[in-house]
């Protein structure tokens, strides 16, 4: 029996004893607003639906017309799904003729200026939000900011870290610091692994052209139709070097072998100067034109498939926040909007990513030398172009293996992480899951990805014609599904509370923009006080 196999033997032992119990989910969810024939809105958002600074539920990431939509953190993944639904109800009620975008790559644009910049109000905060935002346009351009995702947010039962240290022989290791360097753990084999999920969950093998208004078509992509791109064997085009990428950032070499690591290497980002962002100029007089010329403007510009995440106090950056205190709970970035699904998203999915992830936590886990994180890098980029491909193959310690043969060996091991969440359920939902997706291997046509091509290859509907019409499909359903009274009038009283809130966050404000940034910027230059151990690199 491998360490692995007795090690989630031993798990699956103690959660049926009750000895630790879920694990806790939220989900962020975002979707374009669009007009009645498919192009991006131009309007603002909508005033009905509370204000982007402050609301808890309900905002906008980078561009004025992406929602963004934020669930509160659940023990059951339908808990989550369900809250999620809930606000697409209610802002249905909202959007009049707009619809929500169900795909991550976007609707008809009209350049980049067609792409407005979020605007979150006057106040520093807000206007910092902004700022930050204008520089992402100078350093890469609006368009990307009109791409859509999933980020699901996954933290283990407290429990279970005391279990694995006792399990581990670490009784000396502070809880914090095992914790932390465990989610590193998980973290690093999600790396390895993490064109898995890009394979089952890639749903952006296609574009309309209006997405490369300067007309340059890479080989990889097709024509089809008058106005639609597609690469025929990719399965997200999101996370290809058309989506979010970055040139400069890929020379930071994160892998993630620890939080000192990680937390350094970060600050050494927002901290160092890149010549062609100085030549770009942080103003111009007294317009702001970026935050500051380093590498990151902040830390959430760093572009990666998976986040070690912990809720910050006011006055922390993230990485001041995970230094004090260690991992809380991980975010995967990589799911991209399945458009034949109504959220984008399913319980059945989150439940395997559930068992994903906690094999990566359970499996042997050595740290990444360089050179193996360029190989990793290989495998994403293989399967977002052509993971679809039959003759695709993968390196696994120096070995090639196919997609079906690799995946096949790790959804085995995958099955029995199910088997171990399942002690903690009625019935199998995470075997179930596991089970559902299973035939995916063998049977590329059966992903997201290989669903949305044959659509438009049986079909001959241009991109934005098949999502337009699944756009208004789901439109139709939450128009007509009912909001339960109490979590309507909820959501209702949070318009009202965080229109205030934000009004009294502008009226508070003592400090001009100016000095507001150079005090952030000099608090974040400032390490906290750090966990009673953290190796580096």
């Amino acid at each position: 029996m491998s360490d692995y196999t007795a090690t989630v033997t031993r798990l699956t032992e103690l959660a049926a004893q009750g000895r630790f119990g879920r694990l806790r989910r939220g989900l962020e969810k975002e979707g374009l607003r669009v007009d009645g024939a498919g192009r991006i809105a131009a309007t603002p958002h909508p005033y009905a639906l509370g204000s982007k600074l402050t609301h808890p539920h309900i905002t906008t990431d980078y561009s004025e017309a992406l929602l963004e939509y934020i669930t509160p953190v659940y023990c059951r993944p339908g808990d989550a799904v369900d809250f999620l639904a809930d606000l697409h109800r209610f802002s249905y009620r909202h959007l009049g003729e707009e619809l929500i975008w169900p795909a991550s790559m976007p609707a008809r644009l009209d350049g980049n200026d067609s792409v407005t910049i979020a605007d979150y109000g006057s106040s520093n905060v807000g206007t910092m939000k902004h700022v930050y935002r204008k520089g992402l346009d100078v350093r890469y351009g609006r368009i990307m900011q009109a791409i859509a995702g999933i980020h699901y947010n996954v933290s283990l039962p407290d429990e279970l870290w005391t279990l694995l240290r006792e399990r581990d022989g670490a009784h000396d290791v502070d809880l914090d610091d095992y914790r932390s360097s465990r989610y590193f753990g998980l973290i690093r084999n999600f790396r390895r692994h993490s064109w898995l999920l890009l394979y089952l969950f890639g749903a952006s093998p296609a574009l309309d052209r209006s997405f490369l208004p300067d007309g340059n078509i890479p080989d990889k992509l097709h024509a089809h139709g008058r106005d639609t791109l597609v690469s025929p064997y990719a399965t997200s085009l999101r996370m290809s070097d058309l989506g979010y990428q970055n040139k400069v950032q890929a020379q930071l070499k994160i892998c993630f072998n620890s939080l000192a690591n990680y937390v350094g290497t970060l600050r050494h980002a927002i901290q160092t100067p890149w010549p062609a962002y100085e030549a770009l100029g942080v103003r111009s007089g007294s317009d702001w034109q970026q935050l500051n010329a380093n590498i990151l403007q902040i830390e959430n510009e760093y572009y990666s498939d998976i986040r070690p995440k912990r809720v910050t106090r006011h006055d922390e950056t993230p990485s001041q926040a995970l230094e004090a205190r260690g991992v809380e709970y991980i975010e995967v970035r990589c799911l991209d909007l399945d458009p034949f699904l109504p959220l984008g998203i399913d319980e059945a999915r989150l439940r395997f990513i559930d068992a994903f992830l906690v094999w990566c936590l359970l499996a042997e886990s050595p740290w990444i030398p360089d050179e193996e994180c360029d190989r990793l890098d290989d495998n994403r980029r293989l399967v977002v172009e052509r993971g679809r491909d039959p003759e695709l193959r993968l390196m696994q310690d120096g070995a090639q293996r196919s997609v079906a043969d690799w995946g096949g060996e790790i959804f085995a091991e995958i099955a029995q992480a199910a088997e171990l969440l399942d002690a903690l359920e009625e019935g199998t939902p995470h075997a179930d899951a596991v089970a559902s997706l299973a035939p995916w291997l063998e049977d590329p046509s059966l992903t997201p990805s290989g669903r949305l091509l044959a659509r438009l290859e049986s079909t001959g509907e241009e991109f934005i014609e098949a999502i337009l019409a699944l756009a208004g499909e789901h439109a139709e359903r939450f128009r007509r599904e009912p909001i339960g009274p109490a979590r309507a009038a909820n959501f209702e009283q949070l318009v009202g509370t965080s229109h205030q809130q934000q009004r009294d966050i502008e009226d508070a404000d003592a400090l001009h923009f100016d000095a507001f940034l150079d005090d952030y910027f000099a608090s974040a230059r400032e390490p906290r006080v750090a966990m009673a151990s953290q190796g580096g690199r």
